[in-house]
């Protein structure tokens, strides 16, 4: 692949074939991230509840956390795609630097906000006091991968844009195996518990955080290293498309947070339930993901080329296989009920319970498939103020709904049509806005 001239999308089926080739490693790298956590609570777990518990609070702190600086990927993957595509190879390279800058410059800030508020951070997260030493302790080594963190998270968005989504995939393969070493040995044969967990992460991250650097200046796209600091003018992108995604990620969050309180408030067996459905609803967004990562990059590299139409051609396809693989999930999940809900529960009230609402899980598959291609598709138009509105418009009628809940007596079943009205009223959004004729998808 020409890293200053990427391909062009021929006929149909190479269209296909290039939308492929970027989703199915970009979906493996997606299902790699969560790994991390998922192998420290696995070795973390023989420790005991209580060590347990101090890593499930860490966890769901640092992923609140670092969740402000997704821009870092959202935003540097349609910058580069768009200089690369108009031919711009020192754009894109700027581009690349910036945002290692910013990286950087926000991990450290990160770094030392968390090891100052470390004590109030963990009170917020209501940890308990005979869980604080543990906790504060793993917070307080992991912390320092803060800044490796956004390096990979910049790392991930630069190749994107490069239309480059196997090389990620192996350093996230890379990180996973260095976590997966270490945990055992650091935990139970130098006998470090819970730290141990922490310190096994903290050298991985930075390992994964060298290898996306260097893969970058050393590797086949050869970005040079910058020999000055960018001036403010020059981070002022990131930091638009940053505030913008704050909005619409914390409203998204938000709506999705204050279902699974109001579905706790509708009884245990009731948010029992809730949870199962929205880890099945949230594991099939991460194939539908990886459709959008294609669908972002592609746009961007069109929208660049300024070639009339292009740029809404690859949309229309990509949308094409979102809808189609939405069909797919729902037709799998309905025939495979019985299995899934046995991997899950086999409480008796909490089957019933999960019965009411699976149905919505189903139906709901095709309209979230739109949804999430389309948010890449504008995510690749640079289109991050509509989205954060729209998110917003569409969290407020949610919330409304949800509100309703408990005075009405709706139950678990009021608790997902409140989800059903966040993607119908996203849905209606994206797709009107899809339909209007607007800067990079202008119809030619």
């Amino acid at each position: 692949m020409s890293v200053a001239e990427p391909p062009t999308p021929g006929p149909a089926r190479s269209l296909n074939r290039t939308i492929a080739s970027l989703a199915l490693p970009a979906l493996a790298t997606l299902a790699a991230d969560p790994l991390v956590s998922l192998v420290d609570t696995f070795f973390v777990g023989r420790l005991g509840a209580a060590p347990l518990a101090a890593l499930g609070v860490n966890t769901a702190l640092f992923s609140m956390v670092f969740m402000v600086f997704n821009f870092l990927a959202y935003g540097t993957t349609p910058m580069v795609g768009r200089a690369l595509g108009r031919g711009d190879r020192a754009a894109a390279e700027a581009v690349v630097a910036h945002a290692f800058v910013l990286a950087v410059g926000a991990g450290a800030l990160a770094l030392l906000l968390m090891q100052a508020l470390a004590v109030p951070l963990l009170e917020v997260m209501g940890t308990a006091p005979e869980l604080m030493p543990d906790a504060l302790t793993y917070l307080r080594v992991r912390a320092f991968a803060g800044p490796a963190l956004l390096l990979i998270t910049a790392g991930n968005g630069a190749y994107r844009g490069f239309l480059d989504t196997r090389t990620p995939l192996r350093f996230a393969l890379l990180l996973n195996l260095v976590n997966l070493v270490l945990d055992p040995l650091f935990i139970f044969g130098f006998g470090w518990g819970l730290a141990g967990a922490a310190y096994a992460t903290l050298i991985a991250q930075w390992v994964g955080a060298a290898a996306f650097v260097l893969g970058l200046v050393r590797g086949p796209h050869r970005v040079p290293v910058p020999k000055r600091l960018p001036a403010w003018r020059e981070l002022a992108p990131f930091l638009r498309v940053g505030s913008d995604m704050l909005l619409r990620t914390s409203s998204l969050v938000g709506t999705l947070t204050l279902a699974t309180a109001i579905a706790a408030r509708v009884g245990v067996v009731e948010v029992a339930a809730h949870q199962v459905a929205s880890q099945l609803w949230l594991f099939l967004s991460l194939t539908i993901d990886s459709l959008a990562v294609a669908a972002q990059a592609l746009v961007a590299t069109e929208a660049g080329r300024g070639v009339p139409g292009g740029a809404r051609r690859v949309a229309d396809r990509v949308i094409a296989w979102g809808f189609a693989l939405g069909v797919a999930q729902a037709l799998l999940f309905l025939l495979a009920k019985p299995l899934l809900v046995g991997l899950f529960t086999t409480d008796p009230a909490v089957v019933a319970a999960l019965d009411s609402v699976y149905l919505f899980i189903v139906v709901m598959q095709p309209l979230n498939a739109v949804v999430f291609v389309l948010d890449g598709v504008f995510m690749g138009a640079e289109e991050f103020r509509f989205l954060a509105r729209a998110m917003v418009i569409a969290a407020a009628v949610a919330a409304a709904l949800l509100l309703l809940v408990l005075p009405l007596g709706w139950g678990l079943l009021g608790v997902w049509w409140g989800m059903i009205a966040l993607m119908l009223v996203r849905g209606l959004t994206l797709v009107l806005r899809y339909r209007a004729p607007f800067g990079a998808l202008t119809r030619g």
